[in-house]
């Protein structure tokens, strides 16, 4: 009798394991049956300006250059090999651009390239006036219209300069003597935004946040020193709100890199 009941109670206990082993081994399965969170209450823009062979160059920057690797005739397959500088197309770039031993692109964390944007427009200006920087009163102005800037944005400006992505002359529209022409911040603009307003980023659809005829790159500094990042070449501006917009930067943890070309997209709420 006592050999049955404790093969009763082995039986028994047995199958008790083996059904808590079981649903042990089963519970990831079916959290992984479980749907996926929705982005339809999201709308998806893409920030980014298409690579291309012709696309505009910093003067002096390697040339963008795609040259096929792999053939479906010869090999079964395609791909091609690319060299192309880390601060070319849409980049971004990572403080140890102009500060050495500051954090490079496989330092930054994934977290820091999910983060709020807000975007300035300054179109006007700068169709007037192509070497227009940014003042602490525009910003001043914007915030009376939107609302003080939140710590921890990165701030975006648009000068309308993206629509000059295919014409590469326009785009960097350098002078007789060499000197580059766009709109961007101005150093005292951006040390605002950075001490008063706790900005991790700057942001512009022009080749430098800085103006092109800022030889210092007092903009570029400010934020470095800042450890924080910088955003160029991007594109869609017009399809975003002055505030609401979540950036996710797809850049590239490039090891000992100052950056690299990215894939920059804006997420804005749906209305209900």
């Amino acid at each position: 009798m006592k050999r049955w009941i404790t093969m009763a109670l082995v039986l028994i206990s047995g199958g008790l394991a083996a059904a808590v082993l079981g649903q042990a081994l089963l519970s990831p399965v079916a959290e992984a049956r479980q749907p996926a969170p929705s982005l339809e209450d999201w709308q998806v823009i893409d920030l980014t300006q298409p690579l291309t062979p012709t696309i505009p160059i910093w003067p002096g920057d390697p040339e963008f250059v795609v040259e096929p690797w792999a053939s479906y005739e010869a090999d079964g397959y395609f791909i091609n090999r690319i060299s192309i500088g880390e601060h070319s197309g849409t980049h971004w770039g990572t403080p140890n651009t102009f500060i050495e031993g500051a954090r490079s692109a496989e330092m930054i964390p994934a977290e820091e390239l999910v983060v709020p944007a807000v975007v300035i427009d300054i179109r006007d200006q700068a169709a007037q006036d192509a070497d227009y920087r940014l003042t602490v009163d525009d910003v001043t102005a914007w915030e009376a219209e939107n609302g003080e800037i939140a710590a921890g944005s990165v701030i975006i400006l648009f000068t309308g300069w993206q629509d000059r992505w295919s014409d590469p002359e326009a785009f960097i529209n350098e002078d007789a003597g060499g000197v580059l022409h766009w709109p961007g911040f101005s150093a005292e603009a951006a040390e605002f935004l950075i001490n008063e307003r706790g900005a991790v980023g700057l942001g512009t659809d022009t080749h430098g946040v800085d103006p092109g005829n800022d030889e210092e790159f007092g903009a570029s500094y400010a934020m470095y020193a800042a450890d924080g990042m910088i955003l160029e070449g991007l594109a869609g501006l017009d399809q975003l709100p002055p505030l609401g917009t979540t950036l996710v930067v797809g850049g590239w943890p490039i090891a000992g890199g100052s950056g690299s070309p990215a894939r920059v997209f804006g997420f804005l709420p749906l209305a209900e």
